[in-house]
């Protein structure tokens, strides 16, 4: 009995949390350019207004170019970090990994408010380049997170066996500590990237309407009236971070990746 109501009350969970996202992807196909649910008629022209409409079309290129970019200087930022911090066991070595996270802690306003003071100071305000710095300085906790898992899952003696065999400290994190962090690596920079797609404060904050992205898009676009492809990029949305979430939990460790123990380990 118990587990008959566990299972039905998990169910109820699921289809609570699956509902709001049941109901965009009808609207999406919807045949009439209309805000209804169940959709009237089915078409997948939506869908296709992404890539042929100028104005779609370009936002979602910027969005991935601004994701890719703000992913891979977020992961630049943090692999050096980590590998500082689990090289260098002191005190103060803590705060490094303070400043690390401390971005993302913080509501996002505060962290566009700073970003949006600190580039109209520097005269840089509206130049796409400072989005990308935005988004990696906010999302660099992620792969500061990942990275410092996998450093703490390295067995230190083989560092150390390397290091007597003669190997310098380049050699070593080549040929030893990449191989064995690569998973987490890749999949801190899938989290940054995931995430940066669909941000909107920072990005709005630091290049106004001189980049529009994706999200900046949909909110522009309201002042004009609701079109359902507004929610076939909600759906995109969704349907991009389970496949990248997806791929990381079956080629990754993911127990490890969200902070278990193996039995191993314990």
């Amino acid at each position: 009995m118990n587990t008959l109501l566990t299972r039905l009350y998990f169910a109820l969970i699921g289809i609570f949390l699956a509902a709001p996202i049941v109901v965009v992807a009808g609207v999406s196909v919807n045949e009439k350019q209309s805000l209804t649910f169940p959709p009237q008629g089915f078409s997948l022209a939506w869908y296709g207004a992404i890539f042929t409409d100028t104005g779609w079309r370009s936002a979602f290129f910027a969005s991935v170019l601004l994701a890719l970019a703000s992913a891979a200087l977020a992961v630049a930022i943090a692999l050096p970090l980590a590998w500082f911090l689990w090289r260098r066991i002191a005190p103060w070595a803590n705060i490094f990994q303070v400043l690390g996270i401390a971005p993302f802690t913080l509501p996002p306003v505060i962290t566009a408010l700073g970003l949006l003071t600190f580039w109209a100071a520097t005269g840089f305000y509206g130049q796409p380049w400072t989005a990308v710095i935005g988004h990696a300085i906010f999302f660099v906790t992620l792969p500061l997170v990942t990275l410092s898992l996998g450093f703490s899952a390295i067995d230190r003696s083989l560092v150390e066996a390397a290091a007597t065999m003669g190997a310098d400290d380049r050699a070593v994190f080549r040929t030893v500590v990449l191989p064995l962090i690569r998973p987490y690596l890749i999949s801190g920079f899938a989290f940054a990237f995931v995430l940066s797609l669909n941000e909107y404060i920072v990005a709005y904050m630091t290049v106004g309407f001189t980049m529009e992205t994706l999200p900046i898009k949909i909110f522009n676009a309201l002042r004009y009236g609701y079109t359902p492809t507004m929610a076939s990029v909600s759906i995109l949305f969704v349907a991009v971070a389970a496949l990248v979430f997806g791929l990381v939990a079956r080629f990754g460790d993911l127990p490890k990746l969200l902070g278990a123990m193996a039995d191993d380990d314990r």
